[in-house]
């Protein structure tokens, strides 16, 4: 992505934090968001200046979506507008407060359905925006459908339009682009009390390292795990205390002895774990070998009840004729 000009709107050169943006706009904002804001600023000292979205995501430590993510908020705001190429990128931005209604970006409009809920939000540059971006992240204009799902989300879950747009980013970065992928994981994170993109982007972390590990061992693909069965892994991670490693190798052992994903069965395997007090994956061998050995001590048991069986039966049986045993009496006699 290609540097920008900065245009200075304030009346000097120095940085400038007008004290209008600490009382009304900085502490509603998120953290990052001020960041950048606060670097615009910076550059501001050298009017006509350059600076690239890959510069500011690199000073920051962030990506470039973050970047973008937050002139986007800034210019909702009123603080900065932003100029587009014939590509539709971001050229330029005026920062300062502006005395003017922001337009908006120019692109093809989405079908917006004349549904209750949508007739609440088409005064709201917020929706067709959203609708926007969503089109960029899936290639291809929404269907009546997909609005009302999106619509969904910021009147049934309650999504702000940064969640919204960071949920679309992360399905479609997973390999996800169906829209109702993207709802169960909207559902997932409500559920989950989600309410922010730093939120989700912690439990994105989480989810992504452990959940998904679990979910390879086991097989599962094209789906997010169900409430409960999060909340197994929650148990095994925090609860039981367990680390990935046994996690996994108590999964392998349930897909080898019941051929699919069973989560309670891995679950018996790691109570069993637990109460052998297990720390370490090579914990485990011990707990295999005692099993072993109570194996083999039960079949020699087993074994020995048998034998003895057989020699309390070991013995061979005669027979008698009664008639002779008789007329040997009475010739006694």
């Amino acid at each position: 992505m290609g540097s920008f000009i900065l245009k200075n709107r304030f009346s000097d050169n120095n940085v400038i934090v007008e004290s209008e943006f600490i009382d009304q706009y900085m502490a509603k904002a998120n953290g990052e968001y001020v960041k950048v804001y606060l670097l615009l600023l910076r550059h501001l000292n050298q009017p006509g200046c350059s600076i690239s979205i890959s510069g500011m995501a690199d000073a920051l430590e962030n990506t470039e979506k973050d970047i973008l993510r937050a002139l986007n908020y800034w210019e909702r705001e009123g603080l900065l507008l932003l100029e587009y190429d014939e590509c539709n990128t971001v050229c330029g931005l005026e920062v300062g407060k502006l005395n003017r209604s922001i337009p908006e970006v120019p692109k093809k409009a989405a079908p917006i359905p004349s549904g209750t809920n949508i007739k609440t939000f088409e005064s709201r540059k917020e929706l067709r925006q959203i609708i926007f971006v969503a089109e960029q992240y899936l290639g291809k204009t929404l269907t009546k459908t997909e609005v009302d799902t999106i619509s969904f989300f910021f009147t049934d879950l309650g999504f702000s339009l940064d969640l919204t747009e960071y949920l679309i980013e992360y399905c479609v970065e997973n390999g996800h682009k169906s829209i109702h992928y993207i709802k169960s994981v909207a559902l997932a994170w409500a559920e989950e009390g989600i309410a922010s993109v730093e939120q989700a982007k912690q439990a994105a972390s989480v989810y992504n390292k452990d959940y998904y590990a679990v979910m390879n061992a086991f097989g599962i693909k094209g789906r997010v795990l169900a409430s409960t069965e999060q909340n197994f892994i929650k148990a095994w991670l925090q609860e039981y205390g367990f680390s990935i490693d046994i996690i996994i190798e108590a999964c392998n052992r349930t897909i080898m002895n019941v051929h699919q994903p069973n989560f309670k069965y891995a679950d018996k395997i790691l109570k069993d774990w637990l109460t052998g007090n297990v720390k370490h994956k090579e914990d485990i061998a011990a707990i295999d070998q005692k099993h072993e050995q109570d194996k083999q001590a039960k079949q020699t048991a087993r074994q020995t009840q048998s034998n003895a069986k057989n020699r309390f039966h070991n013995f061979d049986e005669r027979t008698y004729d009664m008639d002779e045993v008789e007329r040997k009496l009475m010739n006694s006699n």
